[in-house]
């Protein structure tokens, strides 16, 4: 018997492998180091959060399928948050949906919108699945890369107007932004802003660390800009802001067109998620301002403390204004290659990292720079910066 030759993979993922998360969280597992590869806190969220899920599944409610929208509660909660923190009014019944996580919201959103063929602009270095749900929506991807300047990355303003062509679809923008913990300024939002309404393009934005901002960074959504309400599509998580990564809940908040679409495509992925934590992520973002405030308060100390030892470690430093991860820059250590760095590291320190190449379209970009995340306790930040030290000994 032959073989077939004809390919078995979907062309258009052919270029996608095993995540780099999966491998160097079992990388962490299978050598005892600390993770600070994959983004997940090593604590639960509120206890008042977790009592709401276990009293909504005692109650019966969400243990079968929610609304396909999400259940009222929520929806109602997510556009009391939007007015709360942005002065944006959204109508829970027709302009916000509920996901199963932002992955899939991202996900639905690009299948919802683009043809195949659309050019879509992503701020690279991107986290891997927008590459992946734009190849699955069959568009063609745009990178736009933020630099180093000055201590963090930056985006290039005139660099972002030339990339737009006639077949530029749609901008995937993400800030705060994950890897680089670059968080966009009012100004840069205004111009992203301004250049979409002139060229009238369609504007999905990642916006799941908007609770994360340090040192008087500000969150602003591109939705609050003149000529934005009705081209944008934001996406919101639980996970980020509560500490629930496994509840899986996210957002989509847009004009009932945009939502309509978003949703043709969510219907036929999960259908409906996330029953009984629907209610209780309800919950949780009516928690009081003290919450979010104490929140950014612990994660900016912890961001410190690792700041702090990378750089007795001997790493060049870029200071995060958002989210909760840091990236670095290896040269300084006498290395070049942050792929063979990252697999070395758990062996060399018992520290597990994650490489920025794997979120360029052009690794080389960004071969020399590794990501930590600083989501944990602060016992385990303290004990992973110790083991790091061993890099200059």
């Amino acid at each position: 018997m032959t073989s077939s030759a004809r390919p078995r993979r979907n062309r258009r993922l052919a270029e996608f492998g095993t995540t780099i998360f999966a491998e160097m969280s079992a990388l962490a597992e299978r050598t005892g180091a600390i993770n600070l590869g994959q983004g997940f806190p090593d604590t639960d969220g509120p206890e008042t959060v977790r009592e709401a899920a276990v009293r909504a599944l005692r109650d019966g409610r969400g243990n079968q399928y929610p609304p396909g929208l999400g259940v009222p509660e929520l929806r109602t909660a997510i556009a009391a948050h939007q007015q709360r923190w942005y002065a944006l009014s959204l109508d829970p019944d027709r302009e916000v949906l509920v996901t199963a996580g932002a992955t899939e919201a991202l996900a639905a959103s690009l299948l919802g919108l683009l043809e195949p063929g659309d050019e879509v602009i992503a701020l690279e270095p991107y986290y891997d699945s927008y590459a992946a749900c734009i190849a699955m929506a069959g568009g063609r991807r745009v990178p736009v890369t933020l630099r180093p300047n000055g201590g963090s990355f930056r985006l290039d303003l005139d660099e972002l107007q030339t990339a737009v062509t006639n077949r530029t679809r749609l901008l995937l923008v993400n800030t705060p932004h994950n890897p680089t913990g670059t968080v966009l300024t009012r100004e840069e939002l205004k111009a992203i802003a301004e250049l979409a309404v002139a060229r009238d393009l369609l504007v999905v934005t990642d916006e799941v660390y908007e609770h994360l901002v340090f040192d008087g960074a500000e969150h602003v959504p591109l939705a609050a800009f003149p000529g934005m309400r009705e081209r944008t599509v934001t996406i919101g998580s639980a996970a980020k802001t509560f500490s629930f990564t496994g509840w899986k809940v996210g957002w989509a908040t847009a004009t009932p067109e945009l939502i309509d679409a978003v949703r043709s495509a969510k219907q036929f992925l999960t259908f409906v998620c996330s029953g009984p934590f629907q209610y209780a992520v309800a919950e949780a973002l009516a928690l009081p301002d003290s919450y979010f405030a104490d929140f950014r308060a612990d994660m900016s100390a912890k961001r410190d403390v690792l700041t702090t030892g990378l750089r007795r470690a001997g790493f060049q430093v870029f200071d995060p204004a958002g989210t909760y991860f840091v990236t670095t820059d290896i040269r300084p250590l006498g290395e070049v290659d942050g792929t063979a760095f990252c697999r070395s590291l758990p062996e060399r320190s018992g520290v597990v990292a994650i490489p920025n190449a794997v979120f360029y379209d052009q690794p080389k970009a960004g071969e020399p720079f590794v990501r930590f995340a600083f989501c944990k306790r602060k016992d385990v930040l303290d004990e992973a910066v110790a083991r790091l030290q061993r890099l200059t000994r």
